[in-house]
């Protein structure tokens, strides 16, 4: 079973097609890039996939559920890190954790076990008691990074996680993707605009512009036929 099936995924807003009958197959445990300009439909895309919108035409399979038919399902085997920031600073780094171990149902003591593994994944451990209105946007991105697969969830979404991150702080954002991919086994999408980050992260790589999936390959095949 493939972690990801869309077929003539399609949406529309207002008589503007913002995704185009997209055809798209994910492997499990793959790391796969949506690389694009900005408004070329990449959010928009992830969005249906994780059931935020309903698709206009087409259909998408994610985990095996089918968004339309079982979205409860799909967001139970999803995590996602949004473009925009989602985290409270009013609260701790370990109390935004606790707090989504909560709205997911786990038990106490499983929370506890997890917020202390995820932490040290992205190597913010001595950051947990301190204010996340106190975090350097870097630490606040690891944060969401480590909140979003918090719940063991098979597949990760990452809407352009390194966009406004100076050079280094992506280079270690970088990492911890790659990290969390080999270790936690997880399958990622990961959107972004960045050629060097689809090309130093992605094992495949689709190339989206005005809704429509350009070309999709290995990123060494994509740069021979330039």
């Amino acid at each position: 079973m493939r972690a990801i099936v869309t077929n003539g995924l399609t949406r529309e807003f207002n008589g503007l097609t913002a995704v185009d009958h997209v055809n798209l197959q994910i492997e499990k445990g793959e790391l796969f890039g949506l690389l694009g300009p900005n408004g070329a439909g990449k959010t928009t895309l992830i969005h249906m996939l994780c059931t935020i919108l309903p698709p206009t035409e087409g259909t998408a399979k994610v985990a095996g559920f089918d968004v339309g038919k079982k979205p409860d399902s799909v967001r139970a085997s999803i995590g996602i890190v949004f473009q925009d920031p989602s985290l409270d600073n009013r609260l701790t780094g370990k109390e935004n954790l606790d707090f989504h171990g909560r709205v997911y149902g786990m038990s106490k003591t499983r929370r506890e076990k997890r917020i202390d593994e995820v932490l040290k994944l992205v190597g913010l451990e001595d950051r947990a008691n301190a204010l996340v209105q106190t975090y350097s946007s870097g630490m606040r991105r690891r944060l969401e990074i480590a909140r979003s697969f918090m719940h063991h969830p098979k597949i990760m979404f990452l809407d352009e996680p390194t966009l406004g991150l100076d050079p280094q702080t992506r280079r270690k954002i970088w990492e911890h993707i790659q990290m969390l991919n080999k270790q936690e086994k997880i399958t990622i999408l990961l959107t972004t605009h960045y050629m060097d980050e689809a090309d130093y992260l992605c094992g495949r790589v689709g190339i989206i512009d005005h809704g429509r999936i350009i070309v999709l390959d290995k990123p060494k095949k994509l740069k021979d036929q330039l």
